[in-house]
């Protein structure tokens, strides 16, 4: 038998997943994240899972990983000792930014802090013009003392970003070529090869992110290969992109900014095959973890993608707080917290949740592994959601005492009992996400009621009912290894490769040979990544879009094109179809005549992938369902009920709430006057009332 495997390394739990080519069954396991060194969790769940369902490392032919490594590097600020080297005249770009303030009436406002500090920010001598052409030739000259500098500041990575280089990139491969010739330890980013698009400020804050975790993702992906060979695994290893493709480990070590959104990715990914498989179009995923909440608006069983998007900003929801990333995404927000977030009282005693999380070392007070501040789990814990015996699987045993001892000193204050306190805590935390939910669904033009809540993550299915009931959502969708579901979508996911390039011209002056002559190109380069990651025969599918917008205004709508090869017809087609998607996002259409296209993108996705998943079959799991029966809290009747226990695999019709359901990665609470059942797809159908 032939194995494939999925790992994904969360924040506070790392998710390790076996499918079996042969009769499709699933087997999973979850493992405490170790922050220190990721890899030692994942390599000891690996072999947890192995020994425990009898497989060699030999048998496994296919190994899909996510991470949260890069991106913790970023908001965190542990990334290398980073420079760039740039246009004379244009080293402030990063600390300048787009010259604006995310909150206008903040006074003590905190801006991102740059990745590359000013001294660390060198010029070279060059200058190209937006269209391409040269008016200074590269000083070569230059290019070598600016490299020595930074060396001798000690650092490790450069980003090489001149000005237009997307229209000519002739003199960044130049440097590139110089740096690594008089500098050969030193690691390399050019802005034409990982964000190749007008607007310098987004062009350069994407490239030195590159080139802030470049050396990490090399060591580390180049790490995990080798020791994943010690135990006898010998197959490639592929990586989730944050577009919800796959791409070979080589690629993601050239270009690890590619991969900061890889996890919540998968997890989209793994909700719109589920959506699917129960026949319901439109789902909101909503992914909750042990230390982040992420929502992804899935339509037609697609999530939407994106084309850039904010990491590490300094307020959650503050749009312009964080760093421009310009790579192709699905579109994510995060909205919360996770199970790890602390709970505490402001200035005024006021109940607040979060953003701190205690994350998996020392964890929620309940783990007893060294916390002591109240979170989200041990809430959970104490309201009866969680069985302290058969948590995570079973892999370890929670506290009631330690969460008590942790609630304690804010209940105190507030003048509450500890469940009332948890309770609380609850409340607050669903309705921050659901907030964020509802903002974020209107502003991409739709109405969250319409949607189904489809809910993964270890956090997910536990608070899922009650965000649904606050955003007007009456059916909830809880699918079977909901736990590890973002696992699951990494098995799943069809290899994708995604190509971008500026043109910046009106739609009127562009020949159909001319427009067809420039997709061809960005094709030719997708497809050569495609052949790296597919195995000999893999079919694949192009998909055309571009950044287009009328004349005059300043920014752009990703409209999806006709396939080519491109007619006269084509550039009619292209008009109309910029149109209708205008119409639909704004509510009406400007009478202006031409348009202009910015941005032109390609899209390579593997064609023909068809895994099913038997998530009905069960490994040798350690996983047994704890009682029958405990007392939950009931916020309605501010007191316990005693409420039934039900294993997911044991239930065959409905279930009316209150009531429990588990399997070994999550927990569903089921609230009262709402019916659950299971569809012919295995999947849990929650309706509210």
């Amino acid at each position: 038998m032939t194995y494939s495997l999925g790992i994904d390394i969360g924040g506070t739990f790392t998710d390790v997943v076996l499918y079996s080519h042969d009769d499709a069954r699933v087997f999973s396991h979850k493992e405490l994240t170790t922050p220190e060194e990721p890899t030692i969790g994942a390599i000891r769940g690996i072999r947890t899972l192995l020994d425990r369902e009898q497989v060699s490392g030999s048998q496994i032919s296919r190994v899909v990983h996510a991470t949260t490594l890069f991106t913790n590097a970023l908001i965190e600020r542990r990334g290398v000792k980073t420079g760039l080297i740039t246009t004379e005249g244009f080293r402030d770009t990063l600390e300048m930014r787009r010259e604006f303030k995310y909150d206008l009436y903040d006074l003590f406002i905190e801006m991102p802090s740059v990745l590359v500090p000013r001294e660390a920010r060198l010029e070279a001598r060059e200058r190209v013009r937006a269209d391409g052409s040269v008016v200074t030739p590269l000083d070569e000259a230059s290019v070598i003392a600016a490299g020595k500098q930074l060396v001798d500041q000690g650092i490790e990575s450069v980003a090489v970003v001149f000005l237009h280089a997307y229209a000519n990139p002739a003199h960044e491969r130049q440097a590139r070529d110089i740096l690594k010739r008089e500098f050969p330890k030193l690691y390399v980013s050019i802005s034409s090869e990982v964000a190749p698009q007008i607007r310098e400020y987004e062009r350069t804050s994407t490239t030195t992110a590159n080139a802030y975790v470049l050396p990490i993702a090399d060591q580390y992906l180049g790490s995990f290969e080798g020791q994943l060979k010690e135990i006898g695994i010998g197959c490639p290893m592929l990586m989730m992109l944050s577009n919800g493709g796959l791409t070979h480990v080589g690629e993601a070590r050239r270009f690890p900014v590619q991969l900061l959104e890889s996890g919540p990715a998968a997890g989209a990914i793994a909700a719109a095959w589920f959506s699917k498989r129960s026949g319901i179009e439109n789902v909101l995923a909503f992914d909750m973890g042990g230390t982040t909440a992420k929502l992804a608006i899935v339509e037609n069983n697609k999530p939407i993608l994106a084309h850039s998007f904010e990491a590490a900003r300094e307020k959650r929801f503050a749009t312009g707080s964080g760093l421009p990333i310009n790579i192709a995404t699905v579109e994510l927000i995060e909205i919360g917290a996770g199970g790890g977030s602390i709970a505490h009282l402001d200035s005024m005693n006021l109940l607040k949740v979060g953003p701190k999380s205690a994350s998996s070392r020392p964890g929620p007070a309940c783990y007893k592994r060294g916390g002591t501040l109240p979170t989200v789990t041990d809430a959970n814990l104490l309201l009866g959601h969680l069985d302290p015996t058969t948590f995570a699987g079973g892999t370890m045993q929670l506290s009631p005492e330690a969460a008590t001892d942790a609630l304690a000193p804010i209940a105190g204050p507030l003048g509450t009992g500890t469940e009332k306190t948890a309770d609380g805590v609850l409340a607050i935390v669903n309705e921050n996400m659901a907030a964020a939910a509802r903002v974020h669904v209107a502003e991409r033009g739709f109405d969250a009621h319409r949607f189904a809540l489809l809910v993964t993550g270890g956090g997910g299915p536990l608070h899922g009912c009650d965000v649904a009931r606050r955003l007007g959502i009456k059916r909830v969708i809880c699918p079977p290894g909901a736990g590890v579901a973002s696992a699951l979508g990494l098995l799943i996911a069809p290899a994708r490769v995604d190509r971008s390039t500026t043109l910046a011209k009106r739609l009127s002056t562009i020949t159909a040979d001319a427009l067809e002559a420039a997709y061809t190109g960005l094709e030719s380069a997708a497809a050569s990544v495609m052949k790296d990651t597919l195995v000999q025969g893999a079919k694949y599918r192009f998909e055309r879009s571009a950044d287009i917008r009328f004349v005059g205004q300043g920014f752009e709508l990703n409209t999806r094109l006709p396939e080519g090869p491109f007619t006269s017809d084509s550039l009619q087609a292209i008009r109309d179809a910029f149109a209708e998607g205008y119409g639909r996002v704004f509510g009406q259409v400007p009478p202006v005549q031409d348009i202009e296209l910015m941005n032109l993108r390609v899209a390579a996705i593997e064609e023909g992938v068809d895994r099913p998943l038997n998530l009905a079959a069960s490994g040798k799991e350690t996983w047994k369902h704890g009682v029958g029966n405990r007392d939950v809290w009931q916020p309605a009747r501010e007191a316990f009920q005693n409420v039934q226990s039900v294993p997911l695999a044991a239930l065959v019709d409905r279930v009316d709430g209150p009531a429990i359901v588990e399997d070994a990665s999550s927990t569903l609470v089921i609230p009262a006057d709402a019916v659950a059942s299971r569809d012919t797809a295995g999947n849990l159908i929650v309706d509210l009332v």
